[in-house]
């Protein structure tokens, strides 16, 4: 299974709403709460190409977006793709 990260924060409805779809599918991932470890802000930041909204996802080291990329991936059948073993579609920005 591929690693699936997202930075999160605990009032976020998007990130609640990306965990739920993430959890319907089974899939694990660590949630990286930017409240309880602020300092990943800045990590979250570099990674996601300087946005500043939650949630960041990432499957694989590549940025997804947010969930409403994520459901956009999802809705277009191609997020099951991603998230199996060896997925070599790049993901970009729904």
């Amino acid at each position: 299974m591929p690693k699936v990260e997202i930075y999160t924060t605990p009032i976020c409805p998007y990130c609640i709403r990306a965990k739920r779809l993430l959890d319907r599918k089974g899939v694990a991932y660590e949630e990286i709460d930017l409240w309880t470890d602020p300092g990943r802000r800045t990590e979250m930041l570099g990674r996601a190409d300087g946005r500043t909204t939650v949630p960041q996802i990432f499957i694989d080291g590549r940025g997804i977006g947010g969930s409403d990329d994520l459901h956009a991936l999802d809705a277009a059948g191609r997020l099951d793709g991603l998230l199996q073993p060896g997925a070599d579609e790049p993901a970009g920005r729904a």
